[in-house]
């Protein structure tokens, strides 16, 4: 049984003991999607640090459509917050791909769909990095444990982070401390999206995050066809979770 207020005070005492050891004076900057991770993350950062330690930072690609629920979020907690629009960033890299000087024989690239939808990933760790950097932070990673399980996220996008308070923790789970430190129902309960393909994080993976999450915590899954979707998701997606090969030099 998940004991959501031992668990969060576990966590946040978590916090507390990262930045005493990794910048007592630093402060945490989280990328504000205004969905559940994040607005739990911001929160309990809150909870931890104090609201004057806890800088929001929201990044829209052009427009936004859900971008007023990452403003309820930042008004809410009563955060310091930044809006920085990524999208002349997103079409430079494009276009300098599209023109970019042909060496050694290649042929013309052809940007992919699933290339289109990474690189805003990995724009707005770039971007919450230099914000970070320029405002002695802290980048929080805001995945949790059903994601990261089979691979639901972009690989030096939101994958990465300097403290990740949510890793251990799946989305039912994430939903109840949600809940417990009083985020707006509205919050805690919004549909899962990239915000970049224009389908859910269920519609993309196939089933639902209350099946994936059942499974992980009790190794129970009735419908068979998902279990093995499931199981092929985790282990092509394992190399996420794990430290860059390298190759281990013995001068002996």
């Amino acid at each position: 049984m998940f004991d959501v207020e031992r668990t969060t005070k576990e966590v946040v005492a978590w916090i507390q003991n990262f930045f005493e050891e990794n910048g007592k004076d630093c402060n945490a900057v989280v990328g504000i999607s205004g969905g559940k991770d994040s607005s739990v993350v911001a929160a309990l950062c809150v909870e931890a640090l104090g609201k004057d330690r806890v800088i929001g930072v929201l990044m829209p690609n052009g427009e936004q459509s859900d971008i007023d629920m990452a403003r309820l979020l930042v008004s809410h907690l009563g955060i310091k917050a930044i809006e920085i629009n990524i999208a002349d960033a997103f079409n430079g890299v494009l276009k300098g791909i599209n023109e970019g000087v042909l060496m050694e024989g290649l042929a013309p690239l052809e940007i992919t769909p699933l290339t289109k939808n990474n690189l805003p990933c990995r724009l707005r760790m770039s971007t919450l990095y230099a914000v970070s950097q320029s405002l002695n932070g802290r980048v929080a990673n805001t995945c949790n444990l059903s994601e990261d399980y089979v691979g639901y996220s972009t690989r030096y996008g939101d994958s990465v982070g300097d403290f990740s308070p949510l890793s251990r923790l799946t989305v039912t789970e994430v939903k109840e401390i949600g809940r417990f430190i009083g985020l707006p129902e509205i919050l805690v309960e919004k549909v899962p999206s990239d915000g970049l393909c224009g389908k859910t994080d269920e519609d993309n993976l196939g089933f639902t995050y209350a099946v994936l999450d059942k499974y992980i915590r009790t190794g129970v899954c009735e419908d068979e066809k998902t279990k093995e979707l499931i199981d092929k998701r985790h282990k092509a997606n394992l190399f996420k979770l794990e430290l860059m090969p390298c190759f281990e030099y013995n001068e002996n």
